[in-house]
């Protein structure tokens, strides 16, 4: 039966994850509702789109639209992994230890801009900007300085670089073998996604190429060395902070994900030993539906891209696992309270869409990084969601919702569309070469601008309910020394190491990017010894050479 707006209420809560069937019970008092797991389906038809309760499948099963896992959080909940990295490294170690102290299960390391592209904090090219947008990683001092008082072998981490990725899992792993701990048990993920810098973000150092080059170096050397390790994590969520919709953001996201595993083929990595290690991360934004529908049609399409073009033997090799950051352009400056609500909401839809990693932004990041107290009050949203609400205790419980499928297929078939269009143009590479992504989220980009201006789109204190006598916040503040005293520091390490031995590894580093071979263990050994961010990337440099994006893009 169909329950239409207007007839009796009822409620209907499903602690399990087999297809449903909702049917009337005339022996639990005549007016209950119970699920029928018979292979009966009920068919509706939602604005000429049929589904059923049938069609939905399981979770845990093929294609997972409602979820990778069985039974979803009723077995663990998502890892509640906070975004964190400010000044030098001693300092984030601290916000490090308080985080996990209040309860965080997993670290995530934010680097500055020079350490994204992978510049000393002593390059004239990093003046101002040492520690001001994250942590400055220089060598493996810092390192060191960054994981003090961390068992690395229980703690999953995050690190989202992407140009120099191979540099900074370089110097994790020698962290972590000056420490004693087996590379087979590190756990975490390396962003690794450099196709979306060139699309959104803008912090590449080389070119196309060249940067792939790299990171099916980082995917080779780990699959043979740190196997728990997910090797990259294809970003939706920097494309969508710069402007594209829910469909661009699915459509591009996915795209560079194929682009990503048919490099990795192309250099002879089996299909089953690349795509399990696979992760993606999107955003999630107001509109709170659409964005449940957002995650639920991903899954399903990705299973049935990568099942189409690969043909895998390993199921988990068509299973989109993601990580979820509420979204930081849906912040405003003006009444900046008001972003911890935003933030709980769009926490709620990552969950309900079956997100297995969550970072809920503070509230005061419009202005500036966020307080000890705004951190924790967005690690505690996560909290209060996870071990008060009892979402977690239901498997997709929006499942079957009329608006839900309705919006799923859509985003499904519209993101679909997108993609053949980008497969049609040569793939995700060649249409990053062309600016074919960048045209289409700058297009967006304005269309939402307008929206706004015009006030179309609503935002609360900006352009609606604003107060014109607003106090002024403030967000953390960096003390400028620390910056002054990262410089000094390296300084003084490059006069008193040896620099001989610095100058061997760095000219084995130049053999081996113009022989084409691995650099990864290479660049270990020589971070080991000394070797900075910015000298081995220096080399890259005059051996790959650099990029500049298309012009009008």
């Amino acid at each position: 039966m169909i329950i239409q707006s207007g007839d009796r209420p009822f409620l209907h809560r499903v602690h399990a994850s087999y297809p449903l069937r909702v049917t009337m019970d005339s022996d639990v008092g005549g007016e209950g509702l119970t699920t029928d797991r018979s292979s009966h389906p009920t068919i509706n038809t939602l604005n000429g789109i049929e589904f059923s309760h049938q069609s939905l499948g399981s979770s845990g099963d093929p294609p997972y639209t409602r979820g990778i896992h069985k039974n979803m959080y009723l077995d663990k909940l998502w890892t509640m992994r906070q975004y964190a990295g400010f000044s030098n490294a001693k300092s984030t170690n601290l916000r490090f230890h308080e985080l996990l102290s209040k309860g965080q299960s997993g670290l995530s390391v934010a680097f500055d801009l020079p350490t994204q592209l992978g510049l000393d904090s002593d390059s004239d090219l990093a003046i101002g900007e040492v520690g001001k947008v994250g942590v400055a990683i220089d060598s493996i001092h810092d390192m060191r300085d960054l994981f003090e008082g961390i068992d690395l072998s229980i703690v999953s981490t995050s690190m989202t670089i992407n140009a120099p990725a191979t540099s900074l899992f370089a110097l994790y792993v020698a962290y972590a073998d000056e420490k004693g701990v087996p590379r087979n048990e590190l756990r975490g993920t390396v962003q690794n996604d450099i196709l979306k810098e060139y699309i959104a973000r803008g912090l590449y150092i080389f070119p196309p190429l060249e940067s792939i080059r790299l990171t099916t170096d980082l995917m080779s050397w780990s699959k043979e060395n740190t196997p728990l390790w997910n090797t990259i994590s294809v970003s939706g969520y920097h494309m969508r902070e710069a402007g594209c919709t829910a469909t661009q953001e699915i459509a591009f996201t996915l795209s560079n994900g194929l682009e990503y595993i048919q490099q990795a083929v192309n250099v002879g990595i089996d299909i089953d030993d690349v795509a399990p290690r696979i992760s993606f991360f999107f955003g999630c934004h107001n509109d709170f539906f659409e964005e449940v529908a957002k995650f639920r049609s991903a899954r399903k399409l990705w299973y049935d891209l990568v099942t189409e073009r690969f043909q895998p033997n390993n199921p988990k090799s068509t299973m989109l696992r993601f990580h979820t950051q509420t979204a930081g352009v849906t912040l405003t400056a003006q009444q900046p309270i008001n972003n911890s609500v935003r933030v709980a909401y769009q926490a709620l839809a990552a969950v309900l869409g079956g997100t297995q990693s969550l970072h809920t932004n503070s509230y005061d990041e419009a202005i500036g990084l966020p307080t000890e107290e705004s951190a924790l009050l967005a690690l505690r949203t996560q909290q209060i969601l996870a071990h008060e609400t009892n979402i977690p205790t239901t498997v997709d419980p929006l499942a079957g919702s009329y608006l839900v499928e309705e919006l799923t297929t859509k985003l499904y078939d519209e993101s679909k569309k997108l993609i053949e269009s980008i497969e049609s143009n040569g793939g995700a590479m060649n249409c990053v070469i062309s600016g074919y992504q960048q045209r289409e989220i700058h297009e967006s980009a304005w269309n939402q601008l307008q929206a706004i201006e015009s006030g179309e789109t609503s935002v609360v204190g900006v352009n609606k309910f604003s107060e014109s006598d607003e106090s002024a916040k403030f967000g953390h503040i960096i003390d400028p020394s620390k910056s002054q005293n990262q410089i000094n520091q390296l300084l003084e390490m490059k006069i008193n190491r040896d620099n001989f031995v610095i100058q061997q590894h760095l000219q084995g580093i130049r053999r081996a990017a113009k022989n084409n071979e691995n650099l990864l263990e290479i660049m270990i050994e020589a971070y080991k010894e000394e070797v900075t961010l910015g000298e081995v990337n220096d080399v890259l440099r005059d051996v790959f050479g650099t990029w500049i994006a298309p012009s009008g893009v």
